[in-house]
């Protein structure tokens, strides 16, 4: 807990009266609760910045203090890296424009955007950031760790299309980053998480996306995943890099398209989404309804922004989350059997398993021109997420997600795992993650711009 932290406005300086929120203030409450409500923490202030000057002053009156430091975009962090207890957390959530030049195709968006923003602000023009797909996420810290989502295999990784960043640093310096400037820090903002600065505004090159695309979702019993995993891992490699499949191990949601016999029902799910040519989506569907007839399944042209949209309820604020993920090379006979053994093990119908594919456009980037924490070779990324809504039901389901995933290990490739879904860490996982080279790059860059470690209420690389 940082000590003496100071209630009066007065003591920050160049902030408004109006931004500080301390724990006598009657929104206290609503304002530091994030997204897992498994993270309860009660911050002694919380700074709702509206410009980096503003973000500028919290930071130099914490430097000058010593005070406990997080910063908050969109409170979506699984690890609650967006809040500690008894310090100060900076609040990005009042920067939220997005401005779009369609001509260029780039995007500046605010450090506390939220996906939803930027997509419908991009979506006025037929154009796209590569992002993640839950809309209430904050595009800085997805942004920060990679970004994956339903364009990662036509056009990489959100930070494969960030073009620059403003950041201010520790010191309270206000800075812009990009190739041509201050290149070091660049290459680490673009995978090193919020190790480096507070970023508070985005700069992307869009990609022609909508805005109408083809979604389809198909459904299985438990007893046909290993088939269904099998087909998969045997097409997926083989599709146009316009087609995106998520595969998914889930209970059966009880929207109108699902039989009433089937809602609430455990089995595994394949999404597939179409950004290409007429008729390349309805191909494969017919090739997944010949080759494995689902229970049952939802195929439509569907808004891009509605697709971005699709796993929001499922992710809702107020539940109690817990996520571990890893790395697999691919969906060998051992992933599977391990995957279709514990899928059926876990307790609360809400929790999930969810495995991504990253080729295409994810490996055409260099292994060293980004800080991202994984390998750009072909790979599956799973995610194993825990969700109940209460929170005496989360240990079973936690234990549930840290079985699974150890026992997943042995046909993983390493202990490495996606940043963004790290929720607990050590050197021995960062560094499986980053690779010995990568964390000591990472590690010196730290040194230069946040040698103090203030930015540490993260997956914290610590200064060289």
């Amino acid at each position: 807990m940082s000590p003496d932290l100071p209630t009066d406005t007065a003591s920050l300086g160049l902030l408004p009266a109006d931004t500080v929120i301390t724990p006598d203030h009657p929104d206290y409450d609503s304002v530091r609760k994030v997204w897992n409500s498994d993270i309860d923490r009660r911050p002694a202030m919380i700074v709702r910045c509206a410009s980096p000057e503003e973000v500028s002053s919290a930071l130099r009156r914490a430097q000058t203090q010593n005070w406990e430091v997080a910063v908050r975009g969109g409170a979506h962090s699984m690890s609650g890296a967006s809040s500690v207890d008894g310090g100060l957390v900076i609040d990005l959530s009042p920067m939220r424009e997005v401005s779009v030049d369609p001509a260029a195709r780039q995007v500046r968006a605010g450090g506390g955007a939220l996906l939803a923003d930027l997509d419908a602000a991009c979506q006025e023009h037929g154009l796209a950031v590569p992002a993640g797909m839950i809309s209430h996420t904050g595009v800085g810290g997805l942004t920060l760790g990679g970004g994956m989502g339903w364009l990662t295999r036509r056009a990489g990784l959100s930070i494969d299309n960030l073009l620059s960043a403003e950041v201010v640093l520790a010191n309270g310096t206000i800075l812009h980053a990009s190739k041509d400037e201050h290149a070091d820090l660049f290459w680490a903002l673009r995978g090193g998480g919020g190790n480096f600065g507070v970023v508070t505004e985005f700069e992307f090159a869009l990609q022609e996306v909508g805005p109408i695309v083809d979604f389809g979702l198909f459904f299985w019993p438990l007893e046909q995943g290993a088939q269904m995993l099998r087909w998969a891992r045997e097409i997926i490699p083989t599709m146009p890099r316009d087609l995106t499949i998520i595969l998914a191990a889930l209970n059966a949601p009880p929207a109108p398209f699902v039989p009433e016999e089937y809602q609430f029902q455990p089995g595994y799910a394949l999404l597939l989404t179409g950004f290409g040519p007429d008729g390349q989506h309805a191909a494969l569907a017919q090739q997944i309804r010949t080759a494995m007839p689902p229970l049952f399944e939802m195929v439509t042209p569907m808004p891009y922004t509605a697709v971005q949209q699709l796993l929001d309820e499922a992710n809702a604020w107020g539940r109690f989350n817990y996520e571990k993920s890893t790395y697999l090379p691919d969906l060998s006979d051992e992933a599977i059997d391990t995957i279709t053994e514990h899928v059926p093990q876990k307790n609360s119908p809400l929790s999930v398993t969810l495995i991504y594919r990253l080729d295409g456009a994810y490996s055409e980037v260099g292994e060293n021109d980004t800080a991202f924490g994984g390998e750009r070779t072909p790979r599956y990324s799973v995610f194993i997420i825990a969700v109940v809504p209460e929170r005496h039901l989360l240990p079973a389901d936690r234990a549930w997600a840290r079985e699974f995933w150890s026992a997943l290990q042995p046909a993983a490739a390493g202990a490495g795992a996606y940043v963004n879904s790290m929720t607990e860490y050590d050197d021995t996982r960062l560094r499986a993650s980053y690779g010995t080279e990568k964390l000591a790059r990472l590690a010196s860059i730290k040194a230069e711009y946040d040698p103090g470690n203030v930015f540490r209420h993260n997956v914290n690389i610590k200064p060289a």
